[in-house]
């Protein structure tokens, strides 16, 4: 059965920087894009990054775009999520997920999601 792993969860000063991980595990792991949804308290969850491992492909939302950037790791089947220049707007529960979406930000097509990690952004 395939999990995903997530690490990094925290409270930062607005400004700074951040680095979320997601590892994936189980026998016959074979999704192509793996990517990064959150959700803040009242809020649908949104889509954030994703990164599609048949290639270099990689997909952000405008209100990250410039600011995040999403990396992997193919040995460890694993993707990171570099948030930096954090707003307290990002405060979220930031979600992993991995499948084989017709479209990155399509968050009911993906197979797989990990139990959430909080970020915080506070002074």
């Amino acid at each position: 059965q395939v999990q995903l792993l997530e690490s990094g969860e925290g409270l930062v000063q607005p400004g700074g920087s951040l680095t979320l991980s997601c590892e994936a595990s189980g026998r016959g792991f074979r999704s192509p894009i793996m990517g990064w949804f959150r959700q803040a308290p009242g809020k649908e969850r949104e889509f954030v990054a994703a990164a599609d491992w048949r290639g270099s492909s990689t997909y952000y939302s405008d209100s990250v775009k410039g600011r995040f950037s999403i990396s992997k790791d193919d040995f460890k089947n694993a993707i990171y999520l570099h948030a930096n220049s954090l707003k307290p707007e990002d405060t979220a529960v930031y979600y992993c997920a991995a499948g084989n979406p017709r479209y990155a930000d399509h968050a009911h097509e993906y197979d797989y999601w990990g139990q959430g990690t909080q970020v915080t952004v506070s002074s």
